[in-house]
């Protein structure tokens, strides 16, 4: 990788990197860019491209396709504990499942009778409960799903058990909840507050929450970021949590200490490690996706 591609604020960046990896870009022409996930079993990485209103897919030595159209405006992707797709959708305002057979089938659309504003990213825990985030992204313009009026009143963050028949508020303080992502052990949880981008003033900053028994408690900032908002993030085997910016990748140290930046020309969306041995990341950008060989793991799922 050359010199110029990072920032090295901590020695212990040098070890989380392959210095001698270039950045690569596999995908562009797209609008703005969310929710990578990896497929091991496919050895591929599917993402949405969201104004265009479709998602697409990549693999090695296949190159990049259109994986759905008509995606309704689907923002955040993982995969659950079955390897299935789940998916943020901002146009029918829910969380979606990919079944094996390819159905698509609504897991989730409404909170106490009311619909949601427009899911935006998820994760999976080992139990198989969805934890996902809804701001209000996705009815604020008919650029990334419809405009509307939003029905709960505020932007939340839920959870949904296996074989539940509604999702749970499990936080209701945050003005635009966004990424989520545990620490390896699950003990922690993450949230970005990406309230900046539409508030002045707002928030610019990662939470984390004590996790036990399905509940958060302890809420503390875990960092502030100062280039753009955090968006999505992603969490290595070491407990460091990379995070998108404005500039790059930032990495910082589960202490919450600024280990270095992966610098890149566009603003990042989102990432997620990949490949199969989890040793590649992939980030998404605005029109663009990067990936990147790396010197560390992405969590163990």
């Amino acid at each position: 990788m050359n010199k110029n591609e990072y920032e090295i604020h901590d020695a212990r960046f040098r070890w989380l990197i392959q210095a001698n990896a270039p950045l690569q870009k596999i995908a562009g022409d797209c609008l703005w860019n969310e929710g990578p996930v990896y497929f091991p079993a496919a050895d591929q990485l599917l993402w949405s491209d969201i104004p265009n209103n479709r998602m697409m897919r990549w693999a090695p030595g296949a190159g990049v396709g259109v994986f759905r159209a008509n995606a309704n405006f689907s923002n955040g992707n993982t995969r659950d504990n079955e390897g299935r797709l789940v998916t943020c959708e901002h146009g029918r305002r829910c969380i979606s499942r990919t079944e094996h057979d390819g159905s698509v089938v609504v897991l989730a659309s409404h909170y106490q009778g009311r619909r949601f504003n427009s899911p935006n990213d998820v994760i999976v825990d080992s139990r198989g409960t969805i934890w996902f985030s809804d701001p209000d992204y996705g009815i604020m313009s008919d650029y990334e799903g419809f405009r509307a009026e939003g029905e709960i009143g505020g932007c939340h963050v839920y959870a949904l058990e296996p074989g539940a028949s509604e999702a749970r508020c499990v936080t209701d303080d945050f003005v635009k909840p966004n990424g989520l992502a545990f620490s390896p052990d699950e003990s922690l949880l993450y949230i970005a507050d990406s309230g900046a981008s539409h508030v002045e003033g707002g928030p610019r900053h990662i939470r984390v929450f004590d996790v036990r028994d399905g509940a958060l408690s302890n809420s503390r900032v875990f960092v502030s970021i100062q280039n753009g908002v955090p968006d999505g993030f992603r969490v290595d085997e070491q407990g460091n949590v990379w995070t998108s910016a404005e500039d790059g990748v930032h990495c910082y140290s589960p202490q919450g200490e600024l280990l270095g930046k992966i610098l890149l020309p566009e603003v990042v969306s989102n990432l997620t490690f990949g490949g199969l041995n989890r040793n590649r990341l992939f980030v998404t950008a605005t029109s663009s996706v990067y990936a990147l060989f790396m010197g560390v793991r992405g969590a163990a799922r």
